[in-house]
């Protein structure tokens, strides 16, 4: 008797998760963000989008909760239902919040679904100034210099605090600006001795012979950028990258999250996406499935909490 009640009971519970699977998505799917319209997170989020609805055969809008370093985008989102019809993107900046504890979100609280770009950190001068990279490392050994970051108290300044520590240099001035645009131009000027951008950041500098990547922190060189070091092959061991990605509840039934996994990879393979990378001189290594995003999250948030410890952040 109780054989033949397991056997109904599995039956229905197989008969309930393919119904449930098989029903996903039942209504419009939200995608929250902590970008405002136009921003490089609101843009890769839409792009995705572009495809993704259209997998998964339901509407997805943008919900924007801008604040607190996606603070507020993360606490919004801890108060929606675990159903996947709320997708949460996940950035670099939201593991730097994570770090400091000024969310009510915790690693365990999410599960990694996909991630859209990665985008490594590159430091930047004026051209002519350094020879090489070797000689810009020198230099650093010899005295300190001013970098010029978009941020404080998060991935800007972090990379370049931790490539100057680990590679035994002086501790950099930084001095933040509003956004990569001015920090292009400012290094142009002479206001800083380096920059910490990305490369759509500075693009037009690039083109014009005024801006040159010098050292990118990044496992492997970029192949827009295949003539330009990078951190770990001069033996200093720093890699940062500005990530975009998605998330949903860690409570999301493993056939939803999978149905939704498979939807955004496969969405975001798809020459549209790819075309995007490519505009902002990314490739398709920027896409990866939940395993490589996982691991990534948690080693953003562990290394972005020692980093701000060491530079005050944290105590």
């Amino acid at each position: 008797m109780k054989k033949l009640f397991a056997s109904v009971c599995l039956a229905a519970m197989c008969v309930s998760g393919t119904a449930f699977a098989a029903d996903y998505p039942s209504k419009t799917i939200e995608v929250v963000t902590h970008a405002g319209n136009g921003g490089g997170t609101d843009v890769t989020t839409r792009m995705m989008m572009l495809r993704a609805r259209r997998v998964l055969k339901q509407d997805m809008v943008i919900v924007n909760k801008k604040g607190g370093g996606g603070a507020v985008a993360m606490n919004h989102y801890l108060n929606l239902p675990a159903d996947g019809h709320a997708i949460l993107t996940f950035t670099i900046g939201h593991a730097a919040t994570l770090a400091k504890g000024k969310t009510k979100m915790t690693l365990d609280d999410i599960r990694p679904i996909a991630r859209g770009t990665d985008d490594p950190q590159i430091l930047m001068v004026k051209c002519g100034v350094y020879d090489s990279a070797e000689a810009f490392v020198a230099a650093q050994k010899e005295n300190a210099i001013i970098y010029g970051t978009t941020h404080l108290g998060n991935i800007d300044d972090v990379s370049a605090f931790m490539f100057t520590k680990k590679g035994g240099m002086k501790t950099p001035k930084i001095v933040p600006f509003d956004g990569g645009g001015e920090l292009a131009t400012q290094l142009v000027a002479g206001a800083v001795d380096a920059a910490v951008l990305n490369l759509a950041e500075a693009g037009s500098q690039i083109e014009a012979g005024d801006v040159c990547p010098i050292v990118v922190l990044a496992n492997k060189r970029m192949d827009a950028l295949s003539d330009v070091s990078t951190a770990k092959e001069m033996g200093i061991p720093v890699s940062f990258s500005t990530v975009r990605g998605f998330v949903v509840h860690k409570d999301t039934p493993d056939d939803v999250a999978k149905a939704i996994e498979d939807a955004l990879l496969k969405s975001m393979k798809h020459p549209v996406y790819q075309g995007f990378l490519t505009s902002v001189g990314l490739d398709a290594t920027s896409v990866a499935g939940s395993e490589v995003w996982g691991n990534q999250i948690d080693t953003m948030v562990t290394d972005m909490e020692s980093a701000l410890k060491e530079l005050g952040f944290i105590q």
